[in-house]
């Protein structure tokens, strides 16, 4: 399957979604939504997007106890919600109780994504926390948990997507945020790649934000992202 841009709707308010949307191709699926926004909105601006046939990734990285975790997926599924994401570290019985409430809704279960390691973290993040495996290695040891434990896929760096493919197969979605054009500013991302390396190391949903939202023609620079991405498929196809 072609990879996808996901797009983060990185705004502050409910009323800038819409004129966002409109800005944008029509072809775009699916939107992310945040703490920012979900906090400032609740379950309202779901609706404006949901509303227009689109898909929504609920990107909460929910970290509690089990049951209240549980409780958390069960909610956003009714609320139409088809990608939420988790904190791998949060364990495997959350990580098993939140795979169990997404599994009851059958068919039209929302798919769960596990955060392995936020791309705003490095090595020397690492040993600031006290963990003793390298970058890559948490990344592999945390989806192998995930996956056991029923979750669908993870969200991870383009740089550990191409050892979790070889290790993993071509079953789980692997979501790579950090995504920035050629040239663009990376933000207060430490490890960033363009849709190019995404393609090559086998991502599933690329997300975007500030490079598409931001852009003084959000369409043309949403048109080029997709070109590229077309374009590393059709290399990787051959």
């Amino acid at each position: 399957m072609k990879p996808e841009i996901i797009l983060a709707v990185d705004v502050p308010s409910a009323d800038e979604v819409s004129p966002l949307m409109n800005k944008l191709p029509a072809e775009l699926t699916w939107f992310k939504v945040g703490l920012e926004l979900f906090t400032a909105e609740g379950p309202a601006v779901l609706n404006i997007i949901s509303s227009r046939d689109k898909k929504i990734f609920l990107d909460l990285k929910l970290h509690d106890i089990p049951r209240t975790v549980a409780n958390a997926v069960t909610s956003a599924a009714k609320l139409g919600v088809n990608l939420i994401t988790v904190h791998a570290i949060g364990g495997r019985a959350m990580l098993q109780a939140a795979a169990a409430a997404a599994a009851a809704f059958g068919p039209n279960r929302p798919h769960l994504v596990a955060v392995t390691t936020l791309t705003s973290l490095n090595q020397d993040d690492f040993i600031d926390l006290g963990i003793n495996r390298t970058v890559s290695a948490q990344a592999l040891a945390l989806t192998e948990m995930a996956l056991a434990c029923g979750i669908d896929g993870v969200v991870t760096s383009v740089h550990e997507a191409p050892a979790l493919r070889q290790r993993f197969g071509n079953s789980p979605i692997l979501v790579t945020p950090g995504i920035r054009p050629s040239g663009a500013d990376v933000g207060d991302q430490k490890r960033v790649a363009t849709p190019t390396l995404a393609v090559d190391a086998g991502s599933t949903y690329l997300v975007v934000g500030r490079p598409i939202v931001e852009a003084a023609d959000p369409s043309q620079a949403a048109r080029a992202i997709q070109m590229e991405i077309d374009r590393a498929w059709q290399a990787k196809s051959r």
